[in-house]
């Protein structure tokens, strides 16, 4: 142990390993607005009378990929926190986000607006990149 370097205060090894005295701003995480859409195939979800209720303006959605899905390859399930499906994403919008979340970026949604049209509920929704 004679052999280790004593790192100087001000040392860019100083700097890496935290000695030198000065603060590094950390990576801050943001969630970045990218588009606004609907949920879409609420209708073909079992029991979404009974679930309506408990989706709130502002509550989060989660976003899940289905590759596998028979009808869309880019297929986006949306889910709400309670790990409960309510749709997917939009055919004609989900080309880009399928892309982004294949490559590994985490997207999510929150209900902008919710309202029925005679019987059928629409839910209006913002997409979110988190980063």
């Amino acid at each position: 142990m004679d052999n280790i370097i004593k790192q100087e205060q001000n040392s860019l090894m100083g700097l890496l390993h935290g000695q030198s005295g000065m603060e590094i701003p950390m990576p801050y995480e943001r969630d970045i607005l990218l588009f606004d859409s609907y949920v879409a195939g609420i209708s073909h979800v079992d029991g979404i009378e009974e679930l309506e209720p408990f989706l709130k303006i502002g509550d989060r959605l989660d976003f899940f990929r289905e590759p596998n899905n028979p009808y869309d390859e880019r297929a986006i399930v949306i889910k709400n926190t309670d790990d409960i499906k309510i749709g997917y994403v939009p055919r004609k919008d989900n080309v880009v986000f399928s892309r982004l979340m294949d490559a590994g970026k985490l997207l999510f949604g929150r209900i902008s607006k919710k309202e029925y049209e005679g019987v059928w509920l629409k839910l209006e929704i913002q997409i979110y990149l988190h980063e």
